[in-house]
């Protein structure tokens, strides 16, 4: 059976291993482009593992605590591994300020909530490693379930907007069709002012009767362009 220096040295060493994979995965995330669902995948798995060495520190706080009822251990020695994991601590608040996690996911938020009762505070912390293995498997699987239905979310957000765009080109279209044939008609119109205009100079000083027949005339003629412009609006 193990000796609880054992475990303790166990469980630091997962931790540094931990807290090194994580740094070298936020190096990766400079080769990533600054937005996209990979980059948020990323990210987020970056997090988790956040998390996941949080909950391991706090783990081996309470190791460290129950080191002197459980085995003999120098003053010393204990200063020692308490500075050890306070070091690594220090590392990991370090990595989740660069990723603006300032209240990082605690022990009780593995179990999906901030608040939890005594019983799943003490469930948790009665966990052995594979038992904490796999709270942390069903976590995350649970997170990546999360960010499908997101990303599922912005295809089909990006889908609309790309609807909507089509619908506000087609109009644009419609509407510069419709201001081509008012111009049309409106030049018709002009053309039809001015000949009435040369021919009522040009019957100045005949019959006066011609004169206003070819007048009634030209108004009917303006009547019906109207009308034609106002039925086809």
């Amino acid at each position: 059976m193990a000796s609880a220096l054992d475990l303790w040295v166990r469980e630091f060493n997962e931790a540094s291993k931990l807290a090194d994979d994580i740094s070298a995965r936020m190096g990766e995330s400079s080769s990533l482009p600054p937005s996209g669902p990979e980059t948020q995948r990323h990210l987020s798995m970056i997090r988790r593992k956040i998390t996941i060495l949080k909950t391991r520190l706090d783990n081996l706080d309470s190791l460290t605590s129950s080191l002197p009822s459980r085995q003999p251990i120098k003053e010393k020695e204990l200063h020692r591994r308490q500075d050890m994991v306070a070091n690594l601590r220090s590392k990991a608040n370090q990595m989740a300020s660069k990723l603006n996690m300032s209240n990082y996911a605690n022990r009780e938020d593995l179990l999906g909530g901030s608040k939890k009762s005594a019983d799943d505070v003490n469930r948790l912390a009665g966990l052995d490693n594979h038992g904490l293995v796999s709270l942390q498997r069903q976590t995350i699987k649970e997170q990546d379930q999360g960010l499908e239905k997101l990303e599922e979310t912005v295809l089909s957000t990006k889908h609309i907007a790309l609807t909507i765009n089509e619908e506000l080109d087609l109009h644009t279209r419609l509407i510069d069709d419709m201001d081509q044939h008012v111009e049309s008609t409106d030049s018709r119109l002009q053309r039809v002012q001015k000949r009435l205009a040369i021919l009522n100079k040009q019957m100045k000083g005949g019959c006066t009767c011609m004169s206003l027949l070819l007048s009634v005339i030209g108004i009917v003629i303006l009547i019906v362009v109207i009308l034609e412009l106002i039925k086809y609006l």
